[in-house]
């Protein structure tokens, strides 16, 4: 067992007073929302104290045996807790303040305590965002890849690895047939060629993907998971933080995120790489670009994976399914980036 609390239950008035640093005479727990937290289970805490804030969030293990066997596979809990350690204070992106973090390696338990972001409203994958949201957020990953470009952290994994690449083509190969089946009406016609090609490509997009020069990546910029404040952004769960191209965010939040209409506003690479390059990275347009394509006709794999392994009886897993899918390939199509098949 370890030895801090790894479940709502376990916490204590006496265990927050010490690893707060003050009073706490009671608390109470509740769930933070409704689909929060798939890998983890993240909670409210309302503390009944003199000092501090009123409430602070805190993030467990998830309670299902298949979800914590996920996050053990691919360290997402012993990543985001080494992330609020090591990383987090020695970026100019705007991060939940931790107030304490622990992991055990050997139980896969953890505890985070996080800033409450009260009043800060959380983004939504199904509805999009406006113009003015989506530049807000390219700032922001460009302060988050400027801050360590080209010289992320000591130890810290490479999306290329061998569990993501495997992981990436099982998934894939499973959820195509049920994309197919449930969503084929979303499949431009130069799209179909991917359910044949793409288990045999993820391997070389990873390759060319991860090329220098590479940065730290939040690696799941959409927006379930950013707060948006009156003139800044915050990026929350970071279980997949990890180093890559700059482009797996970009092209994460631009093809899966931003919708149809507001997508076709804006040139979204050049837009980033002016705000990477007003921070002081030397970095080519032309590179970008077509970094930008690959990593987006990666990221397919994340959208086919979710819209065939959610549950087709859930309303909103319908729509989030829809929305993913139905963002993406409009976006490979108009970037013609399936030629890369």
């Amino acid at each position: 067992m370890a030895a801090f609390p790894a479940a709502p239950e376990q916490l204590s008035a006496r265990w927050l007073s010490r690893v707060l640093g003050y009073p706490v005479r009671d608390f109470k727990v509740s769930h933070f929302s409704e689909g929060a937290g798939v890998v983890g289970l993240v909670t409210r805490v309302h503390l009944s104290a003199a000092e501090g804030p009123p409430s602070i969030i805190a993030k467990f293990p998830s309670p299902a045996a298949e979800n914590r066997a996920v996050a053990h596979t691919y360290d997402m809990y012993g990543r985001e807790v080494r992330f609020y350690q090591q990383t987090a204070n020695t970026l100019s992106l705007r991060t939940p303040t931790c107030h304490h973090a622990e992991f055990d390696p050997q139980s896969q338990d953890f505890v985070l305590l996080l800033e409450d972001l009260q009043g800060w409203r959380i983004g939504d994958q199904v509805a999009g965002c406006s113009r003015n949201e989506a530049l807000a957020v390219i700032d922001a990953i460009a302060d988050l890849h400027s801050s360590l470009w080209d010289a992320p952290p000591p130890g810290m994994i490479s999306h290329n690895n061998p569990m993501q690449r495997d992981g990436m083509i099982a998934g894939f190969q499973v959820g195509w047939p049920v994309v197919a089946e449930h969503f084929g009406e979303l499949i431009p016609p130069k799209a179909r060629l991917a359910g044949k090609e793409m288990p045999d490509r993820v391997a070389g997009l990873l390759n060319e993907m991860c090329r220098p020069p590479i940065c730290l990546a939040h690696a799941d910029v959409r927006l379930d998971n950013i707060f948006f404040g009156e003139d800044e952004v915050v990026l929350v769960d970071w279980q997949s933080v990890c180093t890559s191209a700059p482009e797996q965010d970009l092209a994460y939040f631009v093809t899966q995120s931003i919708p149809v209409r507001i997508r076709a506003t804006e040139d979204w690479p050049s837009r980033y790489h002016a705000a990477l390059t007003q921070r002081g990275v030397d970095y080519s347009l032309d590179i970008c670009r077509e970094r930008f394509r690959i990593a987006a006709l990666y990221l397919l794999c994340y959208a086919v994976i979710i819209a065939g392994t959610l549950d087709m009886g859930n309303e909103r897993g319908q729509a989030l399914a829809s929305t993913l899918l139905g963002n993406s390939l409009s976006a490979l199509d108009e970037m013609g980036a399936f030629t890369l098949l």
